[in-house]
């Protein structure tokens, strides 16, 4: 424990009372050596003692020493030793009492170290996405312009060809911060025959593929689609579309599956318990639609 670098209180005190009780040590000293030294035929201190105060220790102002010599001595003698040892004693307390008090002020005193707050440690980065290969980024432009996002591509559909999944992504606002997923207005999966990429299934007004509409798909056009997928290691991607604008039937409002049907080697839309393939129509309303690119 480090001392303190200024005096206290406490320490300033005892060092008061120790000077004090030295100084009546001395005073008491001196008096008893003047005593001790008084001419014994004269009445009268000698040179050396011409003080007239009292003494401390014998509380007498004045000294006869006719016939009384070596009474007085006796007396003082006997009288100064006990009173020394007394201040003796109340000086060696005071000591005690001084060094208990400077080490108590030092102690507090101390300085206590600034308590630090340990701050969270920062949560680890999310890993960097894979970049999209070149050939695939520009097939996918070429099917839905500059404004396109690939979202999977590799072997979508567990058949052994690659494939990639793209869409025209919608930012999110204050007005459609509320509808959870992604919302998108187009879609198309291309699957590469032969080095090129040929668009399989596309997502825009209407559900759809190379034999024409899916079957469940509304009649009416759909502006905009929440895009929802899975991937299963055996039956490869599907997708779950829902219509959000353009909608004139209720039933619609659920969720469209569309999964690879590897029977047809084509993607087709799922009944209500995601479980059958439906067959396409070749026309909506009686009125051919566009077909795949």
């Amino acid at each position: 424990m480090n001392s303190p670098t200024r005096t206290s209180g406490k320490e300033a005190l005892g060092y008061t009372s120790l000077a004090a009780v030295t100084e009546a040590i001395v005073d008491a000293a001196t008096d008893t050596d003047n005593v001790a030294d008084a001419d014994g035929c004269s009445g009268h201190r000698t040179a050396n003692n011409t003080s007239s105060s009292p003494s401390l220790l014998l509380g007498v102002s004045s000294i006869d020493c006719d016939g009384r010599s070596l009474n007085f001595h006796r007396h003082a003698a006997a009288y100064g030793g006990s009173a020394l040892r007394h201040l003796l004693h109340v000086l060696s307390c005071v000591i005690a009492l001084s060094i208990a008090g400077g080490f108590t002020a030092s102690c507090g005193d101390t300085p206590k170290p600034a308590e630090t707050k340990s701050e969270p440690a920062p949560a680890p980065a999310e890993p960097a996405k894979p970049a999209v290969p070149d050939d695939i980024q520009t097939g996918a432009q070429a099917l839905l312009g500059t404004e396109t996002s690939v979202l999977l591509y590799g072997d979508l559909a567990k058949n052994g060809k690659q494939q990639f999944m793209a869409a025209n992504v919608v930012p999110k606002t204050t007005k459609n911060n509320n509808i959870p997923g992604t919302i998108i207005t187009r879609a198309v999966i291309a699957q590469n025959d032969e080095g090129q990429w040929k668009e399989i299934f596309r997502c825009d007004e209407h559900l759809k593929n190379a034999k024409g509409f899916l079957g469940g798909t509304p009649v009416s056009d759909v502006s905009g689609w929440r895009i929802a997928y899975e991937q299963d290691p055996a039956k490869g991607l599907s997708l779950y579309l829902t219509p959000l604008k353009g909608v004139d039937d209720p039933a619609h409002s659920l969720p469209i599956g569309v999964r690879w049907n590897p029977q047809t080697k084509r993607y087709q839309s799922l009944d209500r318990t995601y479980e059958h393939f439906l067959l396409e129509q070749p026309t909506m309303g009686g009125t051919p639609k566009s077909v795949l690119h």
